[in-house]
């Protein structure tokens, strides 16, 4: 599938770095550094505008080596691009580290996974089927 693009950085466009890559990495495009203290967040733009076709869009989600090795992630993971959407494409991150965290422009913050999506129609209903778990909600089917 083919999206159009405008990139207004200086950093090569998002490419999967893999045959099997499910994301493309996007990268900071600043002007200068952002420190993130401890607990804190920002929202760091990648210079990237993009133009899905309806019944997609781009989730924007935490990089795996980041989160583990430096308590970096994405706030709202995974955050969503519409495809109605022509704006910069930001990416809101969170330092959840002990230790001050910074991000250089050209730094690989986050990766864009495309997925095709379903528009939901509700249906009232008085009732739902049953099920073995019924209402059984958060850590109903045990840890083990």
């Amino acid at each position: 599938m083919k999206i159009k693009i405008r990139n207004i950085s200086e950093h090569e466009l998002p490419a999967y770095e893999t045959e099997a890559s499910a994301g493309m990495d996007l990268r900071a495009h600043l002007s200068e550094p952002v420190i993130l203290e401890p607990l804190e967040r920002a929202v760091v733009k990648t210079g990237l505008y993009i133009e899905l076709p309806i019944g997609y869009e781009a989730q924007v989600r935490p990089r795996s080596g980041l989160a583990a090795k430096k308590g970096i992630t994405v706030l709202n993971a995974p955050g969503t691009v519409d495809a109605d959407y022509r704006g910069e494409i930001g990416v809101i991150l969170v330092n959840l580290s002990r230790e001050p965290f910074t991000v250089s422009n050209g730094e690989r913050i986050a990766q864009l996974v495309i997925a095709r999506h379903e528009r939901a129609e509700w249906e009232v209903s008085a009732e739902l089927s049953e099920t073995s778990r019924g209402t059984g909600g958060f850590g109903s089917t045990g840890v083990k």
